[in-house]
């Protein structure tokens, strides 16, 4: 189902070729997409379940995409709390499959709408419009400031370009953002692109849920943009002791991973990075 780009016809303008005479051209140009996704849960039972969020995503590994999101909000502690989940024609002609039906087990509890949450995302950050940062400091079921990773400098300089190289859709559009879960010895175990950060994080973790394998401890995230809260949170729900970013990361991204024990590092370019938190897990 994975319609993650698309082509337009574009006008190219070069002002280096109408220096020398030459004009604009048109040719077509490969779009990243973006989509509405709906997020539906509710116990089993006959009638629809209730929308809970819509993102805008990429279309794809969309499954992984709502598991991840229900787990970094807090919703579900594992796969065994959802019984089904499947992805639903929507109210579009042709369907466009952009919502996923997730059916609880049994005596998991319904998930409340709080009006102090709005879970309306956007493709460029996972917590817009709820109310305030209690609301969203979910709280971790795994003790990651225990955990005994260690990883070498050295090594974590080489995964942005590991990274890179597994980024197909980033390749024919310039416009996704990825995620990688990478072990201590550097191998990418699996790789999410998506529009938005958050949504290609919880790819990663949704992914990581179904294949039973949380708390992903000894493991590490990296993501090719910078390192928010959110982000933060959501590497603290899975158990990942540390979070790389090759941009930027916030204050309350380095608030967050102190206050978790988890490593944060930054600026993860060339042969330099910055240690923001728990700098002992980055050996030199």
């Amino acid at each position: 189902m994975g319609r993650a780009t698309d082509r337009r016809g574009v006008l190219r303008i070069d002002l280096d070729a109408a220096a020398d005479g030459r004009g604009p051209v048109r040719r077509p140009d490969n779009l990243a997409v973006e989509e509405p996704l709906e997020i539906r849960v509710g116990p089993a039972g006959p009638g629809r379940r209730r929308p809970l969020a819509v993102t805008m995503r990429t279309p794809g590994d969309d499954l992984d995409l709502a598991i991840g999101f229900l787990l970094t909000e807090g919703l579900i502690r594992s796969t065994d709390d959802v019984q089904t989940a499947q992805l639903c024609a929507g109210a579009e002609t042709p369907n466009t499959y952009n919502v996923v039906d997730v059916v609880l087990t049994p005596g998991v509890p319904e998930p409340t709408t709080d009006p102090s949450r709005n879970f309306y995302t956007t493709s460029s950050c996972g917590v817009c419009g709820k109310a305030s940062i209690d609301a969203v400091r979910t709280r971790s079921l795994f003790p990651v400031a225990a955990d005994p990773l260690t990883v070498p400098a050295a090594l974590l300089a080489e995964l942005p370009d590991r990274l890179r190289a597994g980024q197909r859709g980033f390749d024919r559009t310039g416009g996704l953002h990825a995620a990688g879960l990478f072990t201590p010895a550097g191998e990418l175990v699996v790789l999410r692109e998506d529009v938005g950060r958050h949504n290609a994080v919880d790819k990663v973790i949704g992914w990581a849920v179904r294949e039973r394998r949380l708390p992903l401890a000894g493991h590490l995230l990296l993501v090719s943009g910078r390192a928010s809260f959110e982000l933060t949170q959501k590497a603290w729900m899975a158990g990942l002791p540390l979070l790389a970013a090759v941009s930027a990361p916030s204050t309350l991204a380095a608030e967050l991973a102190d206050e978790a024990g988890m490593t944060l590092v930054g600026f993860l370019r060339g042969n330099t990075m910055n240690v923001y938190a728990r700098p002992e897990r980055v050996t030199i």
